[in-house]
């Protein structure tokens, strides 16, 4: 058994508030694991902090007009009120905008330089002429070379999760301009992940099969299927962790190497001199929590880091959330389609605990979740008030009915040992969701046992009084049980049973003599009103940000750069005529479609599949690009592009002719 605990939460980053997403996908899981290791007495250190860090910052600050430090401190501000007063307890929620975590950085950069770990490479990147800038791998956008996705980044593309490389994605454009980005020579410093896998993380990825959940082991797996290639660690920026070395003025850490080393800086913070203890003694665990966009850096570069650095521990496990939705769709921070920690916080004070236990419910453990309003009312009203609230508010009040609030002499007639005991083999297998639903089961049990018992009919008779001493004994045993465990899951909760039992701790049991405290609820329901208010919010909300969209896309196409006339007759565009399609096995999202363009037939591969089924588009006519140089796709080679034209809904339309015309027939 580990001799103590480092418990980590994936760090958020400071260009915004948090949202139920993010709870969900760490924040949550990794405070229940905390409550729960402590209130077993073990040795924990549970610590977080801001990614303050990269492109994104500055960029916001250009458009606010302020400095990027200025957009971290009012960013990490909102983050941890609104962690704190929803009740997430770090021992330190510490910034990566701190001295000690430039220091640290820069001390583990310098440990891995002196080692020659390091590949020192002049290299071809992606320079936006028009910004002025060498473009962050997240800032380069094109076309995924496995599904199609045109709106694919370097690192994960989000749909079909490929690794891709800036140098991967087709016709590749600035995410910051909109324009074509060049080539241009720079210096950086390399990762080799490719000797690193061969050497090491083959073989300790391996070793984790049957301790880390499917989809964390099968997506890291598939990244090392694919062979894992040197990766810059450092950037040609003004904003960051300054690289300390010769030879690297103007340059900064790449965010994903310094923001996990904020890990071990926020563990300097919260344990002082007793910090390495933590993170060099192999009796120590270390377990990460994060949501399932950010498993590659936490099982691949961060222990890549941390086995060629050699001082380190390795993390034990790394139990990664799915993503949660919102109202049956995916909650995007562009569109404003979110719920806000801190606007939650507003609306509904003093309930904390509501949207723990909801959340809870439906963590994204091995799937995707969906919150909605609805399923948060019923879950308040029916489960929180009606069940666990009710039975508390039942106990306390016929004790102070029947025995003046005093704990009668009486025996325990019900054992809840079993339950407990599924409770911590769920959270200690990182099975939360079960662990709550184990949780609700002490408060049904009790509530089962009380209707059944009827101790108020009971007391009608003298004979029958040691039968309702016995039953209001253990009832009041059951709601000692339910506030320590509340403990864990809703530690608001667990704070008013405590004034409810007029004890100080969960201790033991509640002795018989004990005077409790008078009954007040612990939930009030959800009335519709308030559920009325969020849809609408959201309503109002979304349509706000489709306006601006619409806005923003007419705004981005009149600003397109010019072209002039010997730009355009480079391209060789036709009318072209589908003759045969079908969908790409294993890619939901393309149609292999084979196009008559007149001399002859071409394969296209295209990423419409969502949009058309395959028999509806056997006819159609449409515009092709036909001297794009061919790539493969799926191992299907593409020559050639289909021009599509994108509504402000996001749907699409062949651009066609009016009228039927020859295949072949060119375009000008």
């Amino acid at each position: 058994m580990p001799k103590r605990h480092l418990i980590t939460c994936a760090l958020p980053y400071a260009n915004g508030p948090i949202h139920i997403g993010h709870i969900a996908g760490c924040f949550l899981p990794s405070d229940i694991y905390n409550r729960f290791l402590r209130m077993q007495g073990k040795d924990v250190l549970f610590v977080c902090g801001s990614d303050e860090h990269g492109v994104p910052i500055t960029l916001k600050a250009k458009k606010e007009g302020k400095t990027p430090q200025g957009v971290v401190d009012e960013n990490h501000a909102v983050i941890s009120k609104a962690l704190k007063d929803f009740d997430i307890r770090f021992d330190t929620f510490s910034r990566t905008t701190n001295q000690l975590h430039h220091e640290t950085a820069q001390d583990f950069f310098k440990n891995l330089y002196d080692k020659g770990v390091f590949i020192e490479e002049v290299s071809e990147q992606f320079y936006d002429e028009e910004a002025g800038e060498f473009l962050a791998d997240k800032y380069i956008v094109g076309t995924c070379p496995s599904c199609g996705n045109q709106e694919a980044t370097a690192n994960p593309c989000e749909k079909c999760n490929r690794n891709n490389t800036p140098q991967d994605l087709i016709n590749p454009r600035s995410a910051l301009t909109d324009s074509k980005p060049i080539l241009k020579e720079t210096k950086n410093w390399y990762l080799p992940l490719d000797k690193i896998q061969e050497d090491f993380l083959n073989d300790w990825v391996d070793t984790k099969k049957s301790d880390w959940k499917p989809s964390v082991y099968g997506q890291c797996n598939s990244w090392l299927k694919e062979g894992l290639k040197p990766r810059a660690m450092t950037r040609d920026l003004n904003w960051g962790v300054d690289v300390p070395i010769k030879d690297a003025e103007g340059k900064v850490m790449y965010v994903w190497f310094d923001a996990p080393i904020g890990y071990i800086t926020a563990t300097k913070e919260a344990a002082g001199e007793d910090w390495e203890k933590w993170w060099t003694d192999s009796e120590t665990e270390l377990t990460h929590f994060l949501g399932k966009d950010n498993i590659v850096f936490h099982t691949i570069i961060f222990p890549a880091m941390l086995q060629e650095h050699g001082d380190f521990i390795l993390p034990t496990n790394m139990p990664a959330n799915e993503f949660l939705n919102l109202e049956g769709e995916k909650i995007s921070t562009s569109k404003n389609h979110a719920i806000w920690l801190h606007e939650y916080l507003e609306d509904f004070p003093g309930k904390t605990d509501e949207l723990r236990y909801t959340l809870t419910s439906i963590l994204p453990e091995t799937k995707d979740a969906d919150f909605t309003w609805k399923d948060y009312q019923a879950k308040v009203n029916n489960e929180l008030v009606a069940i666990l609230g009710n039975f508390v508010n039942r106990v306390i009040v016929l004790s102070n009915k029947y025995y003046d609030g005093i704990v009668p002499v009486g025996s325990l007639q019900l054992n809840s040992t079993e339950t407990l005991n599924k409770i911590e083999s769920s959270l200690q297998s990182f099975n939360q969701r079960q662990g709550l639903e184990n949780y609700m089961e002490i408060a049904r049990s009790g509530n089962k046992y009380l209707q059944e018992t009827e101790p108020w009919k009971l007391i009608k008779y003298e004979a029958n009084a040691q039968a309702v001493a016995d039953c209001l004994y253990t009832c009041i045993q059951i709601v000692k049980e339910i506030g320590e465990y509340a403990q864990i899951f809703l530690p608001e909760t667990s704070k008013k049973l405590l004034n409810l039992l007029n004890i100080k701790s969960f201790d033991g049991e509640i002795k018989a003599g004990h005077q409790l405290g008078e009954a007040s609820l612990l939930f009030e329901k959800i009335e519709d009103e308030m559920i009325e208010n969020q849809m609408a919010k959201l309503h109002k909300t979304k349509e706000e940000m489709t306006e601006v969209s619409d806005a923003v896309e007419v705004e981005i196409a009149e600003l397109k750069p010019e072209i002039t006339y010997d730009d355009f007759i480079k391209m060789d565009l036709r009318v072209g005529t589908i003759t045969a399609a079908e969908k790409v096995k294993k890619a939901d999202r393309l149609l292999h479609i084979t196009l008559d363009i007149g001399t002859e037939t071409r394969s296209v591969v295209s990423g419409i599949a969502e949009h058309f089924a395959p028999d509806d588009i056997i006819g159609q006519q449409v515009t092709y690009l036909a001297n794009l140089a061919p790539r493969k796709l799926r191992g299907i080679e593409s020559s050639g592009m289909i021009l599509m034209a994108e509504d402000t809904d996001g749907s699409l339309k062949f651009v066609a002719p009016s009228e039927q015309i020859s295949s072949g027939s060119g375009i000008t």
